[in-house]
């Protein structure tokens, strides 16, 4: 009797391994799907982030072409109003040159008349 109730309670402590052995795969699933989600909606983020740091710099590169194109702009209209300048001095002072030799011309022939 002794050996009956022995392998009774040896079947019993068997039996109640494996029917706990599937539990314990069970409750991982749901973490490793945890984790899944996790590490996909990290990803998605870093994503994210990546394409809004992608946006800010071509922003600022266009920032600065267009600066780069106005300042390019500024200086050739400087370029051209200093050279407007220059013709209008040299042009200023042809005429003062000749007002200059048309009065002196003036003046000696008055000398000369006198």
């Amino acid at each position: 009797m002794k050996k009956v109730i022995a392998s009774l309670i040896a079947g019993l402590f068997a039996t109640s391994v494996f029917a706990q052995a599937p539990a314990a795969p069970a409750a991982v699933a749901p973490v490793a799907k945890a984790e899944a989600k996790e590490t996909k909606a990290v990803a998605k983020a870093d994503a994210k982030e990546a394409k809004a740091d992608a946006k800010a710099d071509a922003k600022v590169e266009k920032a600065t072409a267009e600066a780069k194109s106005d300042v390019a702009v500024a200086n050739a209209d400087a370029t051209k109003s200093k050279a407007k300048a220059r013709s209008k001095a040299k042009k200023a002072k042809a005429e003062a040159k000749a007002d200059k030799a048309v009065d002196t011309a003036e003046a000696k022939k008055d000398a000369a008349m006198k």
